[in-house]
């Protein structure tokens, strides 16, 4: 009867058991090297640079955007 009573730990002290039980027994792969993708090879010519300008808002501009 007192298991009744206790059912909520009995099942989260089984659920807690069974996470570690899962993580203990899991396989762990190898670690392998990692290998550059052949976009990355390739991409050793001349680098594309992205420059952006443009002019900053004013404090009032700012406050009507908002």
């Amino acid at each position: 009867m007192k298991v009744l009573k206790n059912f909520e730990a009995v099942f989260i002290a089984a659920a807690v058991i069974a996470n570690f039980a899962a993580y203990a027994s899991a396989h762990v792969p190898a670690v392998r090297p990692a290998q550059a993708s052949p976009a990355a090879v390739v991409a050793q010519g001349k680098m594309s640079v992205v420059v952006v300008k443009a002019k900053r808002l004013t404090a009032a501009e700012k406050a009507a955007a908002i």
